[in-house]
């Protein structure tokens, strides 16, 4: 996936566009970070602690997509590969149908990606599917495919910048966002002072001779799945707000450009609105005005 990404961006700067290196950087330390947590320390003893297992369900869920999702992989995609001009589908038209499709934009609905999200890793966790995804390769591979993908949905719909569905409003963001943590962080608590044992018929026959108590250490898995969700919340929330600025200023921008090209017509147009209501209701006063004066004179003139 870096590779491919480094690649098309070659081709950009080959061809003289220009393609920002920041992006570069966090798409190569996102996977760097994936391979880290799949093959490193928590990929090796997630197998057999619960704690490193959730140490690497984290990076891969949070720390991941907060790294990948900037970089806009999507935009560079479409702007380095070539369209076909016979009007056949190839890669390009492909992730435009895709990215243009009503399932993604089902999908990428804030509140159904946020549900995904949170459901999912309770769902997993509280079923056999968790203890599916320890004694099975099949089940592991499924499970590390699953966390990316749901994690990378929901912070896309939360700050990406590639093509898709209409976004929300920063505000409503924001509030879906902490719904969410705030369920996360449930979640993790629930884990940390729960006495019931999960996956119990995997850790306590793994018999681990230098391994804490498998509830000791479930629990302490919970206090991970809490903690480490702090951080790339307060990061998320920050790079909601920066959006939610730099739209406003676009939309500032761009209404100068229109003021500059037509005369300000917008404004112009705005202001003989109200100048029209005002006109219009001057003259309902005055009629009101002559219809009381009308009939005090007829009072006046019966008395």
């Amino acid at each position: 996936m870096a590779g491919l990404y480094v690649a098309g961006w070659l081709r950009l700067r080959r061809r003289g566009d220009s393609w920002p290196v920041a992006r570069v950087i966090l798409w190569v330390l996102g996977w760097a970070a994936f391979v880290f947590a799949t093959s490193g320390g928590p990929g090796v003893y997630g197998r057999v602690l619960f704690s490193a297992h959730m140490v690497m369900h984290m990076i891969v869920a949070m720390i991941v997509p907060l790294l990948l999702v900037p970089a806009a992989p999507l935009t560079l995609a479409l702007r380095a590969l070539p369209s076909r001009p016979d009007k056949t589908w190839g890669p390009r038209e492909l992730i435009l149908q895709v990215v243009h499709s009503r399932y993604l934009g089902a999908l990428a609905n804030p509140v159904v990606a946020a549900a995904l999200f949170f459901f999912s890793l309770a769902i997993f966790y509280y079923s056999p599917l968790f203890e599916l995804a320890l004694r099975t390769h099949t089940g592991h591979v499924a499970m590390m495919v699953h966390f990316l993908l749901s994690g990378y949905l929901f912070v896309w719909v939360l700050i990406g910048i590639d093509p898709g569905p209409q976004r929300w409003s920063p505000l409503l963001l924001i509030v879906i966002l902490f719904a969410t943590m705030a369920f996360h962080a449930f979640f993790g608590v629930v884990m940390t002072s729960g006495t019931e044992l999960l996956a119990a018929d995997f850790f306590p026959r793994l018999d681990l001779p230098w391994g804490p108590d498998p509830l000791a250490d479930q629990q302490r898995a919970g206090a991970i799945a809490w903690g480490v969700g702090e951080a790339p919340t307060l990061a998320l929330a920050m790079l909601v707000a920066v959006a939610w600025v730099r739209s406003d200023r676009a939309e500032a921008r761009r209404r100068d450009r229109q003021a500059d090209r037509d005369g300000d017509a917008e404004l112009a147009a705005y202001n003989a609105q109200l100048a029209q209501r005002r006109a219009a209701h001057e003259q309902t006063e005055r009629a009101r005005a002559e219809r009381a004066d009308e009939r005090a004179r007829r009072g006046a003139k019966g008395e």
